[in-house]
């Protein structure tokens, strides 16, 4: 586990600044760099990620100069420094040295130097080397005035986490000896009798390369777990390196918790590992709304971070350029996107990048000084959210307030994702995206939980798919009933343990007993196809992917299939049990149908809906030992009204409020409670 450490940048406000890559240009343009970051009040930079090969232009020699100026010419100019250790981009004579440290994808192609993050995590060439680095930078910068936090890598788990190489082959068996003790425990839990597949020592188990048709899917599992693991185990080596050599730094890694951005790595272990959780997220434009998807990233990364304030170490200024199409953001939309972020818990806002690149696959990603220079929109954009971002200096340390969670487990996204399941159109981050988003627009605030988290302080919780649920993961649900809890599980929920076998008897395994019903046999449906379920009052909703035959065990039904091969059978039940309720949604309905299954198991939890906020207009509290501060983002194009619990000041324009706080249409307003 980590050292305890001090809480890094900036000591007294909330950080602001981006990405630095004063490597792609002349030294001439650094003096202007730190002028225009005084001007607009960046107080953080991230350095040294990408520059392995400056740092060490050949094996063991290195050359800090240019670094050295760097630091010092920052620190002069009172901007602090997320230093980063380089071993993202090993150099290229790194793999001339070691070929063998390129990963090779599951179809057996290794893949070739030219890109970033082209490493097998199991080379002991690539440990050796990046161990070293680390140790270089931690001795020569360690104690520097400017460290305020040391940035270990950049994304794991981007765009390559597993390797299939032999190297990886022999590593996986000895994670497969710690994680199964002996060969009859691994034979059993992967179900090997079926198809003949049993194992008569280690030795003859290899990755699980391309086959002719379905590999073994436990032994898929494994191996999803086995680079997570190995991965963090890399992490972990530098983050105690730099602890040893520069005590009192905190260590991070950026993740990227959106369900829309990685899906490889299990932050529930990594958030474990490091001393501040940080993040990087993009908007999707796939035609969604992105401030939902934003808000639930946000929402993700404060839950991995245990409830405790994080940080956002890279977003957009305006439009990136990696997707097939990159709009630009609309004028204030950026200081609505990072102030989000920091109503969420973020304690500031970083971009990637501080200089737009003139060269390179990013030269077309915004940044804070774009190619157009300072006369600009968004140059002047980025200087009003450093002032917002001052004027907010008194919410840093305090916590978002939440009134719901949702259960959300990476592993058994994983698990689900693999091939030969009931119905493709099943999406576990679908559920996941319409879940929160019918929640988001009942303006309620989401923690996210691990499957056996403490669950008791909320009075809601939503599965919205959890197909891999333990034993444990059973017990700890039906407590929370039991204990008054009121809880709402999707369909294909607790189907099978953490091996991917299925569970004893009838479906859905692990949670029969507190949703109080068999599933008999999933039905899902054909593509296009729709089915319609009624409520006794004749209330009608349509859905479409899935049906079940569902059959009551202590639960009553609320809604019924209409049509299709499940007609008459329930297809929304809600079962009391000790002094909690369980409702279960045995098929898929949009975001906008799930709010009238939703708002039903809210007037269960007690909570009252909040008719009185416009649609798209969020409202998120903060709350700490400096105050009790509310958040109002208006996502529309029209003015709004929202109302306060209390007299406060509006941070931003410094103006009173009570009553009612005036929102002007995609404006930001902050408010101090007067409490």
């Amino acid at each position: 586990m980590p050292q305890t450490a001090p809480e890094g940048p900036p000591k007294h406000a909330l950080a602001f600044g981006g990405d630095y890559n004063p490597e792609q240009w002349p030294e001439a343009v650094w003096q202007e760099d730190v002028r225009l970051m005084r001007e607009a009040g960046v107080n953080l930079v991230s350095i040294g990620i990408f520059s392995w090969a400056l740092l060490e232009p050949e094996p063991g020699r290195y050359d800090f100069g240019w670094l050295d100026r760097v630091v010092d010419l920052l620190h002069e100019n009172g901007v602090r420094v997320d230093l980063g250790t380089p071993t993202v981009a090993p150099p290229a004579w790194f793999y001339r040295d070691h070929p063998e440290a390129l990963p090779v994808s599951r179809e057996g192609t290794r893949y070739a130097f030219g890109s970033r993050g082209a490493i097998c995590h199991s080379s002991p060439a690539y440990r050796a080397a990046s161990s070293a680095i680390t140790e270089q930078l931690a001795l020569r910068y360690g104690s520097h005035p400017a460290l305020a936090l040391w940035h270990v890598h950049n994304e794991y788990g981007v765009p390559v986490s597993a390797c299939y190489c032999d190297g990886c082959a022999v590593h996986f068996r000895t994670w497969l000896r710690a994680a199964h003790q002996d060969l009859d425990a691994l034979n059993e839990a992967w179900g090997t009798a079926f198809w003949g597949q049993r194992y008569g020592s280690f030795e003859e188990i290899q990755p699980p390369r391309a086959t002719p048709t379905v590999c073994n899917p436990a032994h898929r599992l494994d191996y999803a777990r086995f680079a997570d693991a190995t991965m963090r185990e890399n992490f972990v080596r530098e983050r105690d390196l730099l602890h040893r050599l520069a005590p009192g730094i905190p260590v991070t890694t950026n993740f990227m918790t959106a369900l829309s951005q990685c899906e490889s790595v299990d932050y529930w272990a990594w958030g474990r590992e490091v001393d501040l959780v940080t993040n990087d997220h993009y908007l999707i434009t796939d035609g969604r709304r992105t401030h939902v998807n934003l808000a639930m990233a946000a929402d993700l990364t404060r839950s991995v971070a245990g409830g405790a304030p994080w940080l956002l170490l890279e977003h957009s200024t305006s439009g990136v350029n990696w997707q097939p199409r990159n709009p630009a953001k609309a004028p204030g939309q950026m200081a609505r996107n990072s102030l989000a972020h920091v109503a969420r818990g973020s304690e500031g806002a970083l971009f990637f990048q501080w200089r737009q690149s003139r060269r390179g696959a990013e030269k077309f990603h915004s940044s804070m000084v774009p190619h157009a220079g300072t006369d600009s929109r968004v140059w002047r954009e980025v200087v009003g959210l450093g002032a917002h971002l001052d004027s907010l200096a008194t919410v840093r340390g305090t916590r978002t307030v939440a009134d719901a969670a949702v259960v959300w487990d990476w592993q058994s996204w994983w698990a689900q994702r693999l091939e030969w399941r009931p119905s493709e159109d099943h999406d576990a981050r679908e559920r996941a995206d319409s879940f929160y988003e019918a929640l988001y627009d009942r303006h309620l605030t989401v923690d996210f939980a691990h499957p056996e988290a403490d669950l008791s302080r909320y009075p809601l919780v939503v599965v919205p798919a959890l197909y891999l649920a333990t034993e444990a993961t059973g017990r700890n649900l039906r407590a929370y009933v039991e204990n008054g809890g009121t809880l709402v599980v999707s369909y294909f929920s607790g189907i099978v343990d953490e091996h991917d076998a299925v569970h004893p008897g009838a479906h859905p395994g692990a949670l029969r007993d507190v949703l109080g019903l068999t599933v008999e046999e999933f039905s899902p449906l054909g593509e296009g196809e729709r089915v319609r379920i009624t409520a006794a009052d004749g209330s009608e909703l349509t859905a479409d992917v899935w049906s079940e035959f569902v059959v009551p065990q202590g639960a009553e039904t609320v809604w019924t299939y209409a049509d299709g091969l499940a007609a008459g059978h329930p297809a929304v039940t809600r079962h009391r049990l000790g002094r909690g309720t369980a409702w279960y949604v045995s098929t898929r309905l949009a975001p906008g149908a799930l709010d009238t299954i939703l708002g039903a198991a809210a007037d269960d939890a007690g909570i009252a809906p909040r008719a009185e906020l416009p649609h798209d207009v969020e409202v998120v509290r903060r709350s700490g030992e400096s105050g009790e501060y509310v958040f109002a983002l208006n996502h529309t194009a029209t003015d709004a009204k929202v109302p306060l619990p209390a007299a406060g000041t509006e941070l931003l324009t410094g103006e009173r409020a009570s009553g009612g706080l005036a929102l002007p249409a995609g404006a930001v307003r902050v408010v101090k409670l007067d409490v």
